[in-house]
């Protein structure tokens, strides 16, 4: 009950809210041994995830002389994951109450995604630009 609560609190900054996310990914996914991280999760929480938790947090930084945006170096990965799931519809917003049940249709949306990618039986194509023409009404 006081985990549910701490992970509500709006005060909590991430990087101090994520060892509890990180502990857990450590235990239910033991293979897992590098973590990719923004900026913002910099500090402390590298050393204690190398000490306790034994694994990587490798913070993905900005190149120093970027100006504006730019996709940042693996965190595209992340972003690319996120539309595919955002694409179904009861994933488009966090209507869930329980995490499990969370966690449950995400697991079904990506599930669905896999299939279809298996079941295709030729690499994926993107149409590439259509070609302008004028259309006589």
């Amino acid at each position: 009950m006081e985990d549910q609560q701490r992970q509500r609190e709006p005060n909590i900054q991430d990087r101090d809210g994520a060892k509890h996310p990180l502990l857990w990914t450590r235990l239910d996914h033991p293979g897992v041994q590098k973590i990719w991280a923004d900026q913002g999760f910099a500090g402390r929480l590298v050393e204690w995830t190398r000490t306790i938790l034994g694994r990587e947090l490798e913070i993905v930084r900005k190149a120093p002389d970027q100006r504006g945006f730019q996709v940042q170096p693996k965190r595209w990965a992340v972003e690319r994951t996120f539309s595919w799931i955002t694409a179904h519809r009861r994933l488009a917003r966090d209507y869930e109450q329980q995490p499990a049940r969370s966690e449950t249709m995400i697991r079904w949306a990506m599930i669905g995604i896999m299939v279809r990618r298996l079941t295709r039986g030729k690499p994926a194509r993107r149409p590439g630009p259509l070609p302008l023409s004028r259309t006589n009404p």
